[in-house]
């Protein structure tokens, strides 16, 4: 099925593109002296000391991607990721629907497109220095909203694979549609108990580190989806 193809190339492109864009921002925000003599010259804000941001939390993804010349790849290349959000999930629409010979627009395309937009507005903004308390606070409300409904999306599409898991039984690999459904319950599961620790002032160093890991884990999703689908050529 073309819909089959499209997703996994998709989702390869999801995983590799924003994994690359923020790792590679943090290479430049450790390694600015490369730049020092030239056009692209790391903004004093941006730089950092040698750190594993995954295990110590040392810094955020948003202070090692928000400044020049660093947001030149954060930037497209989140705003491409969301491009490619919105055609994976309506391509999954389409493929569940002629698996269930329907003609309706699931849930989870609606939260995975809405996930997709709220990714755009987020990575537009970042950066963008505006003294208004509300405009602080809204910026991460959308974060929060792109994480949320991901992860709902996430679940929703699963779900249904398990439904139709007997039509898809010579299309998929079950261990992975299982290793998925345990990847979104561990998601799931890190957020709700992160949450009072998220809402606290203090726990930087934990919110950071949690934010480097947790945004690994949302896009390895779409590495489990191309190693999903079995290749049918």
């Amino acid at each position: 099925m073309n819909e089959i193809a499209q997703i996994r190339k998709l989702s390869l492109w999801i995983f590799f593109v924003p994994l690359i864009a923020i790792n590679l921002c943090l290479f430049i925000s450790q390694n600015s002296e490369f730049l020092e003599n030239t056009f692209f010259r790391v903004d004093m804000i941006g730089r950092s000391g040698f750190s594993i941001p995954y295990l110590d939390g040392s810094l955020s993804i948003s202070r090692a991607s928000r400044t020049f010349p660093q947001f030149l790849i954060f930037k497209p290349a989140m705003i491409i990721t969301a491009v490619m959000l919105y055609y994976y999930w309506s391509n999954n629409n389409n493929l569940v629907n002629k698996f269930k010979l329907s003609n309706v627009n699931y849930k989870f395309k609606t939260f995975g497109i809405l996930s997709a937009i709220f990714l755009a507005i987020h990575s537009i903004f970042l950066g963008i220095k505006f003294d208004i308390q509300i405009y602080k606070l809204m910026r991460r409300v959308i974060l929060l909203l792109f994480i949320i409904f991901e992860i709902i999306a996430q679940g929703i599409l699963v779900y249904h694979f398990f439904k139709i898991k007997n039509k898809l039984s010579e299309l998929i690999v079950n261990k992975i549609l299982i290793l998925k459904v345990v990847l979104v319950s561990v998601l799931a599961l890190v957020a709700v108990l992160s949450l009072p620790l998220l809402l606290d002032k203090g726990n930087t160093h934990f919110k950071h580190a949690l934010e480097w890991n947790y945004f690994v884990g949302v896009i390895l999703f779409y590495l489990l989806t191309s190693l999903l689908w079995k290749r049918t050529t």
